[in-house]
């Protein structure tokens, strides 16, 4: 709720001081390359007549149908009245193709084709893939298949020879029984609809195909079809700004590049009674232009649509609101002639008219239409039904798979279970999911109908009696006569179901769900689909959908269960529990204290903090060792560790869920988006994602020293793999170091000057240009192979995302977003708040600082930025890092209060990379035999974290509601012998804590 208030003033705010134009990202051109652009567009415009200026805006609809007639009347509207564009209705894949080229080779200038594919090509082309409809799609929480979808469609796209996809649709659906627009939205959720918006139109348009959202301003909520009268949006002013136009404002800002204008009635916006918004200068110019900032191409719906009116002359009066391309003009002749009139008698403006050609003539050269047009048919539908199509239609319709409930932990079955019996209504059409599950548990169809006899259904609630566990399988949309139905059908335990047909059928079913033990929206009975449910049912595949729509008051939007655990939302309590009372051994836990003492004895670190939670209460937390030695004061649960890459995930990442949960940058985005000097690079083109995978072909780090040190103060390399008499400071395994070297001249200094302002250790202080020289190399350092590669680089480019987009530092926004509103003391640059005291040493520094750090951060390309960066710099205890990630295991939520959405939380903390363990910013257990994981054994694979370099680790198990984190320093007083990596403390003590849980309780 309160994320919409700000989200309503903020638009409100746009609407009443206006907003500067945004350029769409498909323009995004080298400077040169603009320079050409433009000189063509002024070339070709300068050799036009007026009429065929004026015939540039017209987008004429005809049948793909091979027959003289119809070929005549395309060689007509194509070289008399020198049209912009063509959109073809429904037909052949040959057919259309075959007229494309016919008309391209007519045209003097290239035709920009256009293409209505809400749900791919099958929308109006036979024998292509059919994608999902868009509802079944916005159950999807992976917007990265939204992006591969536009992907997939703009590739196919450019081999049927189209510019110009009218897709995707951005209408809002809140109204069940909209004639026209339901399962082609999205959903109900404008935040769902924009994210899903963003991905697939980034996705088209990163082949180089136009995307054009529609139907501005939203006919999500309407009752009438447009296509047959003039819908009415009755709403205030208000509701419009925080559900129907936020699509469009958030398309605006990503830099999507085209608006479909719809005919609405919009009272709010300015238009008259029975006016067409498509027609109205308030609602395109003032409103989508001028207040939302839309800078891209505007097309009208379909002109010879109803809701446009039939009067002559609705080409004109779109012109002369704002529209730049008419899309199929009733009588296109008579259209041209009344804007050419409208010029000469000085109702419309030539300038108008200049504008918007070369408007056209802009996009026209961006998508290609400066060179000749010609599309190869040999081999054309085995180009368009390649393998990969097929494959991530299947991947769409598994991911859009939402468990709606679970109660009791029903599922996945139970390893007792031995018999299941599935009741369908129909035919039996189940064969793929009975074959995915166990063939040890005996599986038994059968067949219902509502006309049932009483003795027949007797006989049958008899026989399901012998059965472990029942499943409905439902796949038919006529739902109504089925919700009290199968309350006469329930047997010792409530019946389960699962639903293989529309979402937006489902809330003729919610009594029935409700008393549901479990229940499965599945959307179709394909038999890939089915396979996907029998492994969800079998607990071999986690469902990761939620429900685009909602199920009458019951399961609103949103709701959908990741995996199968009953998260708590309860947060970390400074109360310790007796371990018993959580389900723990408490002998078995408190052995616990013997590995941390032991690790301490064999030198492994000088101290350590553990805690553990369990159902949000605190089972363990201890504290061993000093801050420094055997001289120094003993650590207590209170004092601060340098966490190393923890940064990563309980800084950086979560200031980018932060910003992807306000709709503020998605996981398709290009980091180059965000950060202006990488435009033109070779990280021009990475994603946020990428960057989260670790597989964006970034370093690894950065050689420093190379930029820092004096090359004439010492000789040969400053690292060897092995020892010699210059090398004499050990780092790793095979790494030894120079360390007799002198910076560059006026680089450091031993205290702080006007010059030297960022300081790294007690005596050493930095040049303020150093933090410029770091950026300026990992800007320029060149990208390797794009396979995991585990990178601190990318996540300091996030963390400029993220400054880039707040206008403030990292530092600060997650202080005021997350700790200080938690209550917690994590911070950057720790001795600007706490005493050395208080803070655990983490490296006696003999190579770069010459001096023991504590208090600064131990990663030396985070001190050079000045001890706040994306990788490293984040300081803490225990308790402080694990209240972030209870925070993650609820949901989002701590002490009553949310700081993140569920789905958000859901999205990034059960995402998987297909390449390796690593999920969305956070590491994962490895989950393969004999393969190197970074948690003990028994670890669940669901589990989520990190580790750090200085001997930290948190990670979350949502199987067990657990919370374990450890922090050392076990780089006290060298990096090197990583004994606790050798003697594996980390893992050992994860896996006393599952040996200590009770014997009823799962652990994975």
């Amino acid at each position: 709720m309160i994320k919409k208030i700000l989200l309503s003033a903020i638009l409100l705010l746009c609407y009443h001081t206006g907003k500067a134009q945004v350029e769409p990202f498909i323009l995004n051109a080298s400077p040169k390359a603009i320079e050409q652009r433009t000189a063509w567009v002024d070339s070709v415009y300068n050799q036009m007549s007026l009429e065929q200026r004026v015939g540039q805006l017209f987008i004429f609809t005809i049948a793909p149908q091979l027959n003289k007639s119809n070929e005549n009347l395309l060689k007509k509207v194509v070289k008399d009245y020198q049209i912009g564009g063509l959109l073809f209705s429904g037909g052949e894949v040959a057919n259309q193709v075959k007229l494309t080229n016919m008309a391209q080779n007519w045209a003097k200038l290239p035709l920009m084709i256009t293409f209505d594919g809400e749900w791919g090509l099958s929308m109006r082309l036979k024998n292509t893939p059919k994608f999902p409809r868009n509802m079944v799609l916005g159950c999807i929480t992976d917007e990265t298949l939204l992006y591969a979808y536009g992907m997939e469609m703009g590739r196919a796209c450019r081999e049927m020879g189209i510019h110009v996809n009218f897709a995707p649709v951005g209408d809002v659906n809140t109204n069940p029984n909209n004639p026209v627009i339901n399962t082609r939205s999205f959903g109900e959720s404008p935040y769902n609809v924009a994210d899903k918006v963003i991905a697939y139109g980034k996705g088209l348009e990163s082949q180089n195909v136009l995307s054009v959202t529609k139907h501005f301003p939203g006919h999500g909520d309407t009752n009438v079809d447009s296509h047959k009268a003039l819908p009415v949006l009755p709403f205030s002013r208000e509701r419009l700004d925080s559900i129907e136009l936020y699509p469009f404002k958030a398309l605006t800002e990503a830099k999507l590049s085209g608006v479909m204008v719809g005919h609405l009635d919009v009272a709010a916006l300015g238009t008259r009674s029975g006016e067409a918004s498509s027609l109205s200068r308030l609602v395109v110019q003032n409103t989508l232009v001028d207040s939302i900032g839309f800078n891209g191409l505007i097309f009208t719906d379909a002109l010879a649509m109803r809701g446009a009116g039939s009067s002559g002359g609705v080409c004109l009066r779109a012109i002369q609101a704002g529209n730049d391309m008419l899309l199929s003009p009733p009588q296109v002749k008579r259209e041209l002639d009344l804007v050419l009139a409208a010029i000469k008698k000085g109702e419309l403006s030539e300038s108008i008219i200049q504008e918007k050609c070369k408007k056209i003539l802009t996009y026209k050269y961006a998508l290609g239409l400066n060179k000749p047009q010609e599309i190869r048919l040999s081999g054309l539908i085995q180009r368009i039904n390649k393998p990969e199509a097929t494959e991530l239609i299947n991947r769409l319709e598994i991911a859009a798979i939402t468990l709606i409930k679970n109660e009791g932990r029903t599922l996945p079955l139970h390893d007792k279970t031995k018999k299941v019996a599935f009741v369908y209504t129909g035919v039996d059409q189940y064969s793929a999911l009975k074959s995915a599950i166990n063939p040890e548990i005996q599986v038994k169809m059968f067949a219902v109908d509502p006309s049932l006899s009483v003795a027949s259904r007797e006989k049958l609630i008899k026989e399901l009696e012998d059965f472990d566990r029942v499943f409905v399988c439902l796949s038919e949309n006529k739902l109504e006569r089925y919700d009290t139905y199968f309350e006469v059908l329930q047997t010792k335990r409530p019946l389960s179901f699962i639903f293989f047909t529309g979402g937006q059928y489902l809330r003729l079913m919610e009594k029935s769900i409700a008393n549901a033990e479990s229940a499965i929206l599945a959307h179709a009975p394909g038999l890939n689909v089915q396979h996907a449910v029998g492994e969800i049912l079998m607990g071999t595949l986690e469902p990761s959908g939620q429900l685009a729509v909602a199920i009458g008051d019951t399961y609103p939007e949103g709701t959908g269960l990741f995996g199968f655990s009953d998260q708590k939302d309860s947060a970390v309590e400074e109360v310790q529990y007796v371990a018993e009372d959580l389900g723990f051994n408490n002998e078995k836990l408190v052995k616990i204290d013997s590995v941390a003492q032991a690790a301490i004895a064999e030198d492994a670190f000088t101290g350590c903090q553990i805690l553990v939670l369990k159902d949000g209460h605190l089972a363990y937390h201890k504290a061993f060792g000093t801050l420094s030695g055997s001289d120094s004061k003993q650590v207590a649960t209170s004092d601060y560790f340098d966490l190393a890459s923890l940064t990563k995930t309980t800084a950086t990442l979560l200031g980018v869920m932060k910003l992807y949960d306000g709709g503020r940058l998605n996981l398709t985005d290009e980091i180059s988006a965000f950060i202006p000097e990488l435009k033109g690079t070779d990280k021009g083109k990475l994603t946020i994602q990428q960057l989260l995978f670790h597989e964006s072909g970034m370093s690894a780090g950065l050689y420093l020293y190379g930029e820092i040190v004096d090359p004439k103060s010492f000789e040969g390399p400053i690292f060897r793999n092995r020892k010699d008499a210059k090398h004499t400071l050990q780092l790793g395994d095979r790494s030894w170091a120079n360390p007799n070297f002198k910076f560059n001249k006026g680089l450091t200094s031993k205290k702080q000057t006007d010059h030297h302002s960022i300081q790294v250790s007690d005596n050493l202080w930095f040049n303020d240009s150093i933090s410029g020289v770091i950026l300026d190399q990992i800007y320029d350092k060149p990208l390797l192979s794009k396979k995991y590669r585990y990178s601190c680089l990318g996540f300091i480019l996030l963390q400029k995302c993220i400054e880039n987009i707040t206008g403030i530092g990292l530092d600060k926004y997650l202080a005021e977003s997350f700790y200080q509103p938690m209550g917690l003391n994590l911070t950057f640059n720790p001795l600007e708040k706490f005493s050395k005291d208080e803070i655990v040493a983490s490296n006696n520094d003999k190579l770069f600082r010459k001096e023991v750090v504590q208090g600064y951060v131990h990663d030396e390309t985070a001190a050079l930025l000045g001890g706040v960066s994306g990788n490293a710099g984040l300081f803490g205890n225990a308790a402080d890092v694990a209240a972030i990630y209870q925070m993650l295991l609820n949901g989002g939520v701590y002490k009553d209060k949310r700081y993140l959405g569920e789905s958000t939380c859901k999205l990034f903390t059960t995402q998987k990379s297909k390449i390796s363990r690593r999920g969305l910013g956070f590491d994962k257990p490895s989950g393969e035999v004999n393969k190197y994981s970074p948690c003990s054994s028994s670890t669940p694979i669901q589990t989520y974290g990190h580790t750090g370099f200085t001997g930290t680790c948190a990670w979350v198990d949502p199987v067990n509601n657990l919370v374990y984190v450890f922090l050392s320093n076990r780089t006290y007083p060298s990096v090197w012998p990583n004994k606790l990596s050798s003697l594996a403390v980390r893992e050992s003590i994860q896996e006393l804590i599952y040996e200590a849980l009770a014997d009823e309780e799962a652990i994975s």
